[in-house]
């Protein structure tokens, strides 16, 4: 028998879970990063341009579209716009890929974590068996003269994490064998997130209590740490000191439209989703303008716990601080396991730091698997909204992915993560499939229909699609380290995967238009209509009114 689709529990689950979503590991190195890349203060201007202009419109938009619709993220098209179905079906596979990618750095963080309650930390020294001659701790005395004035010198915890994590080898075509440990870590993640979600949104809506609260508990401790820890406040000037100059360089507002994109979560489907829990006439005005708040909020906050620690790195190795910053899983991974190693009481920093990024990290992976599942099961439900089917098909589709993500995990496999995460998870997949979603409800649907009240606004479709073709204008060819270049058919694959998801979209649009008994005119028109079924706003907010009017009545 067919089950009904459940909503949120309460509205605290729904805020809970969006902020879980959209509050991830972004927020943590990637904004303080691309922040001090860009012109210190001088990033936050185009980076409140494109919140106003694109990042909170759009984000009202996809929510309010699941909200109204009731559906997932393939099924809300198919009743508003069936000619832009396309934009569900590739809005999953960017959270196919970006599933298989994401929970790797839970991994890595789980077994960082494993190693926190070491005596020593293993990535604090230079006393290893995996460590080279050119290792240098610097978190003895004499470790900043060393580091200063030697070259070709790495940090024992580089070290630690490319070779004894990663085990890296020369380059992508040397996969090697797989790491057994970071292999039982994924295993266990991937048990943790099906169990997250296996029960749907009644088990998602319980576990967000912790996972999205719990992260901005150590983030304060984290932030009151840093800022008094020594040279900490030149950390903080470097990373708001503005640089008025840098406000000319086209690259600066393309990084901060792409930011907002990737933080915000737009394109994929996933907001579409969450808001289909909500009541039909749940106020998403005002959810949205709070919750993006809170996104934007945490990234300023955690870039002054970031940079109050790399303000102190930079004191204790008497380096500019852009020596000792990288982006990516080099913040992560490299530069604040050095920084705690070098505070007291190491292990009680670094158990909270991974603490925070696993936590920071797990609501983002299964809030997309339940987005996942919840489209699939709104496009097939008679198939998989029966009893057990569920967690049948969930357990065959983490497997899955547990089995692919193994070519991640090999000594080779920083590179395969490192292409997948570059060219099929961020960049031109999301901005394009925002540019055709922009384009679908603000021109088509609202040309034919103006029954959502509260998307009557159209989205900045120019402002998207200037972003779009930044993205391309900017493209440069993907390296690692600032050293290892990929080869030409690397890039090629690279491409290749973007394509598959962007193709998807305007491949749709196309066939069903050249598709069909009738004649084109009459298909263009029958593929931009909605479903009749949708409900009038009109008359459900008179319904809500008549509704509220009678219980106040009977309580009086």
């Amino acid at each position: 028998m067919q089950t009904a689709k459940r909503q949120w529990a309460s509205k605290a689950e729904y805020v809970l879970a969006v902020a879980g979503n959209v509050v991830g590991l972004g927020n943590v190195w990637r904004f303080p990063y691309l922040c001090y890349k860009n012109g210190g203060g001088a990033f936050l201007l185009p980076y409140l341009v494109f919140v106003v202009t694109c990042g909170v419109p759009l984000f009202l938009l996809e929510t309010s579209v699941g909200q109204y619709t009731q559906e997932g993220g393939i099924t809300c098209w198919r009743k508003l716009c069936p000619l832009a179905e396309g934009i569900g079906y590739a809005g999953q596979v960017i959270l196919l890929y970006g599933c298989s990618c994401y929970i790797l750095v839970l991994a890595w963080a789980l077994l960082y974590l494993g190693f926190s309650f070491s005596p020593q930390l293993p990535w604090a020294s230079c006393s290893n068996s995996w460590n080279t001659d050119s290792c240098v701790d610097i978190s003895t005395q004499n470790g900043t003269f060393r580091f200063a004035n030697q070259t070709n010198t790495t940090t024992a915890a580089t070290e630690f994490w490319e070779k004894r994590v990663l085990a890296l080898s020369g380059g992508i075509e040397e996969v090697g064998s797989i790491r057994w440990e970071v292999m039982l870590c994924l295993f266990a993640m991937w048990v943790i997130c099906y169990f997250c979600i296996w029960k749907g949104v009644k088990s998602t809506g319980k576990v967000v209590y912790l996972t999205a609260t719990f992260p901005y508990v150590m983030l304060l401790i984290l932030l009151i740490r840093g800022l008094t820890l020594p040279g900490a406040l030149s950390g903080i000037v470097y990373y708001l000191l503005p640089e008025p100059s840098r406000l000319a360089d086209p690259q600066v507002w393309m990084e901060a439209g792409a930011q907002i994109f990737f933080s915000y979560s737009l394109g994929v489907g996933s907001l579409i989703v969450l808001g289909s829990y909500n009541t039909y006439n749940n106020n998403c005005y005002k959810d949205c303008l709070l919750l993006c708040l809170l996104n934007s909020g945490t990234s300023v906050v955690a870039g002054f716990a970031v940079f109050s620690v790399l303000g102190f790195m930079s004191h204790e190795q008497g380096v500019p601080i852009e020596d000792v910053a990288e982006s990516g899983p080099g913040l992560a991974f490299i530069v604040y396991p050095q920084a705690v190693a070098m505070m007291p009481l190491p292990q009680l920093w670094a158990i909270c730091f991974f603490v925070m990024i696993i936590l920071l990290g797990l609501d983002t992976e299964f809030v997309a698997l339940e987005v996942v599942m919840t489209s699939i099961s709104d496009a097939l439900p008679t198939v998989l909204r029966r009893p057990g089917r569920r967690e049948l098909f969930l357990f065959l589709f983490c497997l899955t992915l547990f089995f692919v993500d193994l070519v991640m995990i090999t000594e080779g496999g920083m590179y395969v993560f490192q292409l997948l995460d570059y060219y099929a998870c961020n960049g031109a997949c999301i901005l394009f499939l925002c540019v055709f979603e922009s384009l679908a409800l603000g021109w088509i649907f609202g040309r034919y229909s103006m029954q959502i009240s509260c998307i009557s606004k159209d989205p900045n479709v120019i402002c998207v699609s200037v972003s779009f073709i930044g993205s391309l204008v900017q493209y440069k060819p993907l390296t690692f380290n600032r050293s290892y270049v990929y080869p030409a058919w690397v890039n090629l694959l690279g491409w290749l995967l973007a394509l598959s998801s962007i193709v998807v979209a305007p491949g749709w649009a196309l066939i069903k238009l050249v598709t069909g008994p009738r004649p084109l005119s009459q298909r263009i028109h029958q593929l931009c209509q909605p479903e009749s079924s949708l409900p009038n706003p009109k008359e459900k907010e008179l319904q809500h009114l008549r509704g509220a009017e009678l219980e106040g009545f009977i309580t009086n």
